[in-house]
């Protein structure tokens, strides 16, 4: 029977979620994960893991098994056409994982899960929290389940719940952006692709970008902009596509194993921490896919509030350490929000003197050895390493008496 009070309810079952479940569980820490989905989902969505995540999720005891199930891919090239205009290696970085992973987020989730369920964790899937409210204690969630409303008490929750977040609707978080103007379709597909399966392919055009990555057992993923995409893509769609804005020597497509069509959003929660509420991936930031970063960013997310909360529940430091937590994984989120952005508007210039002087710039770039450095550590998020380390106990001043917590009231919500 699940129980109804914990330290830490956690909303959300994705990536983000999960790693925050497994790193509390590791500390043996008292958590709930709930999910409104019956089940996880299978699509691959999310494709890449960067050298910095693999060093966070190291801490939790599973890129050992993300490395086995994924494939190690040591380029990253952006293209007009066959025009090579950059081409970043991550050979050189700093780090252990000088390569970018490829796997479906599909296997992460089910590698993230299998792990938690090791230390001795679970999802309780069919759950979704309604609403939530703060308390002397912490907070009272309302929450859906096959047998009906229930409440759970819970001293911190944690919104894991994706752009359209119960969690930061309640804690009264603005989320201030907007959606770009064309919609983006994902597809993994199986085709006879030119240039092989040892680079991510960034290719730019007038009609918009193109991705295309390898995956493991021979897959491709592609992702790119349309201003009108199609519900459900084909592989005719695919194939028109590439024709138009891959190489031009022709790779045909032959099967297509998973499509969809999505909206981008361009935001950024005005502030991670409302009194006992706590946000982290997708509920505190979305943006474009370019670059592969959004995934990454909320797994490190989670890895930092793991620590932070282990630390503030389980150590009794004061909870000022969550507004640390806070205010070190917003300007994280910041730079990956310019990054993504740079990206797309470059790969979707259409003026002709635009692209040429955009070509001519990233020709340049190519050229310099400490640019380059700088765009690699940039995409594998090494350079935000600064930006996921938690200040020393002694550093964090007490907000109250030893065993008293002061919490910030919410704007907007009536006690």
């Amino acid at each position: 029977m699940m129980k109804l009070k914990t330290d830490i309810l956690i909303a959300g079952a994705g990536p983000t979620g999960l790693a925050l479940a497994t790193s509390l569980q590791q500390a043996g820490v008292d958590h709930l994960l709930v999910d409104a989905l019956d089940y996880a989902q299978n699509s691959s969505r999310a494709a890449v893991v960067h050298a910095h995540t693999l060093e966070m999720l190291e801490t939790i005891g599973v890129t050992a098994e993300l490395e086995s199930q994924g494939m190690a891919v040591p380029d990253f090239v952006i293209r007009d056409r066959d025009q090579t205009l950059l081409k970043l290696s991550f050979d050189d970085l700093p780090s252990t994982f000088r390569h970018l992973l490829m796997v479906p987020q599909s296997t992460t989730e089910a590698v993230l899960q299998a792990r938690l369920e090791e230390l001795g964790g679970c999802v309780h899937r069919g759950i979704r929290v309604l609403d939530a409210d703060q308390d002397d204690e912490g907070a009272l969630a309302s929450i859906m389940t096959p047998e009906g409303e229930r409440i759970v008490t819970a001293r911190y929750v944690v919104g894991a719940d994706g752009m359209h977040s119960n969690i930061r609707e309640a804690a009264g978080i603005g989320f201030e952006g907007e959606a770009y103007d064309a919609s983006f379709i994902l597809a993994d597909v199986r085709m006879d692709w030119a240039l092989g399966a040892d680079e991510v392919s960034l290719f730019f055009s007038p009609q918009g970008l193109v991705v295309v990555a390898p995956l493991p057992g021979g897959a491709y993923r592609i992702v790119a902009t349309l201003d009108d995409a199609p519900e459900k893509p084909t592989i005719a769609d695919i194939q028109r596509l590439l024709d138009a804005r891959g190489p031009t020597v022709r790779s045909l497509v032959t099967d297509i194993g998973w499509a969809s069509r999505f909206r981008v959003h361009h935001r950024l929660a005005d502030r991670y921490r409302a009194g006992p509420f706590m946000l982290m991936g997708d509920a505190a930031h979305v943006h474009s896919p370019a670059g592969g970063q959004g995934m990454n960013v909320g797994l490190v997310d989670a890895i930092v509030l793991g620590r932070a909360l282990t630390r503030v529940v389980q150590g009794g430091e004061s909870d000022r350490l969550l507004d640390a937590f806070a205010e070190i994984r917003r300007p994280a989120a910041e730079k990956v929000l310019a990054l993504a952005s740079r990206l797309t508007r470059a790969a979707t210039l259409r003026s002709p003197v635009g692209r040429q002087v955009r070509n001519l710039l990233l020709r340049l770039i190519n050229r310099v050895p400490p640019l380059k450095r700088r765009l690699a550590l940039g995409l594998s998020g090494l350079d935000r390493r600064p930006f996921s380390e938690l200040p020393r106990q002694s550093s964090v001043a007490p907000l109250s008496l030893p065993g008293k917590r002061a919490l910030a009231p919410i704007p907007g919500k009536a006690y």
